[in-house]
């Protein structure tokens, strides 16, 4: 009777140890499947819809950041493990969804090994998303983590030819192709793209770059900032049966626009080069209705020179508030900029000038600073967003005329375009779409074009003024 009971107690002992180890295996076999804290971050969350409708052509690709092996500086090719789940459902046409940074309209699949190599185009929102609603109302501004691209093949003015090793064309250029360096949180961050070489800043004390040419006889080095304090935002998205119903963004912290600059020439050639600026500088905002979202800043910068001689100097600064807040809203169709302008000079751009020109010293620089809400990375970023484009015009008249009057004149223009979606470059979008038409030789279905906007936007001027001295007949007026 004894021996029973102990036989009963051991087999019940025995029963509860398997049920353990049992459970223990099955939870350590789901952990496998998932993305480790380190994949999150430099490859984004994986989404599990829970309260949203996706479009039918969305394929999640199961793991996560776990299933994608790398990721090119570009950011148009992931590689992905072949084997992931719904991984052999992606096909030209269909939207791919691995991480809230690996989203994007599928142009081309090719198989590596037991891996599969995915580029992708970009898409808008509404694309992903058929029905959801999104908000947050206190995302802080202060920390980013830090993701550079590396030397993208957008940074260069025609793209490399690719080879026509092997079954597709993408296969061998892309993995020829650098991948992107890993995240970091603060530092400096190093890009370059066109000949110039770029520091981006962000965020506490507003959002900017540093850069320098030197090149062909002509040098430059500058900032940029769009200043602010303890920037906060929230944002409210509203999208019903694949249309945006409302739409919500608000950025507020007291903004302003600061510039300094040096340039010279000496028998070198003046250039127009506008660029992205390859670095997100990203506060993930965790998983709203199961769909992973960040707030970015990304930047662009663009440097036209107007040097009328061989020979020359200009340098300057200038700091100036512009607003408290910055954001829109939009609903039943119709766009309101929320922008509490308050614009004033801090120093003055104009009285800064100076220099040695021995013809007329013209210099553009622009700087566009976005901050989106959504899904996405790099060119392809699409969500709720809010761009401030800022033109400083100067111009510096010869020395050689200075005994009688020396020029000098300063152009600001500010604009914001907003909106729901994506916007692109037209130079990047002409040097992706010329790579894509390589592709057409050797594929059996037509490669798509991409486009330089999707979504739905609207602009507004902010600010515009120009001043000239002295106020004489002689001096003229600087480019817009």
């Amino acid at each position: 009777m004894r021996r029973t009971r102990r036989v009963r107690l051991l087999a019940a002992a025995l029963a509860g140890l398997l049920a353990v180890t049992a459970t223990g295996c099955t939870r350590s076999s789901d952990a496998a499947g998932s993305a480790t804290a380190d994949e999150d971050l430099r490859y984004g969350a994986a989404p599990a819809p829970d309260g949203v409708t996706l479009q039918p052509d969305v394929v999640i690709v199961g793991g996560g950041g776990k299933s994608v092996r790398s990721v090119t500086a570009d950011g148009l090719s992931w590689r992905i493990d072949g084997k992931a789940k719904h991984a052999d459902e992606l096909a030209p046409g269909k939207v791919m969804f691995i991480t809230e940074r690996g989203v994007g309209r599928v142009l081309d699949v090719a198989p590596v090994d037991d891996d599969l190599l995915v580029t992708i185009g970009p898409v808008d929102l509404t694309e992903v998303v058929k029905d959801g609603t999104f908000e947050r109302a206190d995302v802080a501004l202060g920390d980013p983590v830090i993701y550079p691209a590396g030397e993208p093949f957008y940074g260069d003015e025609q793209p490399p030819p690719p080879s026509t090793y092997g079954r597709s064309v993408p296969l061998q250029r892309r993995t020829d192709q650098p991948t992107q360096p890993g995240p970091q949180r603060g530092g400096d961050v190093l890009t370059r793209a066109l000949g110039y070489t770029v520091y981006p800043t962000c965020c506490t004390n507003g959002a900017g770059a540093h850069f320098s040419y030197d090149d062909g006889g002509v040098r430059l080095v500058g900032t940029v900032t769009l200043t602010t304090q303890r920037p906060n935002a929230g944002f409210h998205l509203a999208i019903g049966a694949g249309k945006v119903t409302r739409a919500e963004l608000e950025i507020s912290g007291g903004f302003g626009i600061k510039v300094e600059f040096e340039a010279g020439i000496q028998d070198g050639k003046n250039h127009k080069k506008v660029f992205p600026i390859a670095a997100d500088l990203s506060f993930p905002i965790g998983a709203i209705a199961g769909i992973p979202l960040s707030f970015t800043v990304s930047q662009t910068l663009g440097v036209t020179t107007a040097f009328g001689a061989k020979l020359g100097t200009i340098k300057g600064s200038g700091e100036f508030s512009l607003a408290g807040k910055l954001g829109f809203g939009y609903a039943n169709g119709t766009f309101g900029p929320h922008v509490t302008e308050n614009f004033q000079r801090k120093s003055s751009l104009l009285n800064s000038l100076t220099g040695v020109p021995v013809g007329v010293m013209g210099l553009l620089i622009e700087h566009g600073v976005r901050f989106t809400v959504g899904i996405g990375a790099f060119l392809f970023k699409a969500g709720v967003y809010f761009e401030l484009s800022t033109k400083y015009g100067m111009t510096l008249g010869s020395a050689l005329g200075a005994a009688y009057a020396q020029c000098r004149g300063t152009a600001i223009g500010l604009n914001a375009t907003f909106g729901v979606g994506y916007t692109i470059l037209d130079p990047v979008v002409k040097v992706i779409n010329s790579f894509l038409s390589l592709l057409k030789p050797f594929k059996v279905v037509n490669v798509p074009q991409i486009k330089n906007s999707g979504g739905i936007s609207s602009s507004s001027e902010i600010y515009k003024n120009e001043e000239v001295i002295p106020k004489v007949s002689i001096c003229g007026h600087a480019p817009s």
